[in-house]
């Protein structure tokens, strides 16, 4: 495991001078009740330091990116660059589940992909990067591997609505959802949506939910009609 553990301090870019913090930031409650060990040995209480920072260093981009932004705005904002699909979305690029230390249970259940582990694991690491390494470290990650590409990853998270805009504004049918497929087992399940702009297929999407398939179907969407100057 700290073998590979090296790997994810590669992928990061940040070297723990306390090796055991990142152990604990990957470490499931599951995992600790699994091995008897002691509830705050968990990765619970970094994730818990770690939203703070995370809160402080998203607050600060948004104060200065957007100074006219009123503080409505900037807290609608900071909520959808933060929240628990935004931190997976992060936590896949850098393929944290593979490195979290999860119990049999939840390992078998399909727990290194499910949204909400992988995304306060990340927020656990941000917690062990502070007390590691300090502020300016642990600013650092957020800014390289969390507030990057806004803008991209909004059109992702917001791709329903923003599809709906689309079809509204260029189109006079209207948009449904067709749920063409599911794969694997009931535990690890992922289904496949496709959307439709009247009779025409536009775009097809997998998730382990269906609501999760849909928005990568609207998002597919969007970028064929953008492919189209539609917009």
């Amino acid at each position: 495991m700290n073998q590979d553990l090296k790997q994810l301090e590669k992928r990061i870019g940040y070297t723990f001078k306390e090796f055991g913090l990142l152990k604990k930031a990957m470490m499931h409650s599951s995992y600790a009740n699994e091995q008897h060990l002691h509830k705050y040995e968990c990765n619970e209480r970094l994730e818990f330091l770690g939203d703070a920072v995370l809160e402080l260093v998203s607050s600060e981009f948004l104060f200065y990116e957007h100074a006219k932004m009123p503080e409505g705005e900037l807290t609608k904002t900071r909520a959808s660059m933060v929240c628990e699909p935004a931190l997976a979305f992060c936590a896949r690029e850098l393929q944290i589940g593979d490195f979290l230390l999860l119990g049999k249970g939840e390992d078998a259940t399909g727990g290194r992909k499910r949204e909400s582990i992988t995304s306060d694991a990340m927020e656990a690491l941000i917690g062990a990067i502070y007390i590691d390494g300090g502020f300016a470290n642990a600013k650092e990650f957020i800014e390289r591997f969390i507030l990057k590409d806004l803008e991209n990853r909004k059109l992702f998270f917001d791709s329903k609505t923003i599809l709906q805009e689309i079809v509204q504004a260029n189109f006079k049918d209207a948009i449904t959802y067709h749920l063409i497929g599911e794969e694997g087992p009931d535990h690890d399940k992922s289904f496949l949506v496709a959307v439709h702009i009247g009779e025409d297929e536009y775009g097809i999407g997998r998730g382990r939910t269906k609501k999760a398939a849909e928005q990568e179907a609207a998002y597919q969407s969007i970028l064929k009609l953008h492919k189209k100057n539609i917009k």
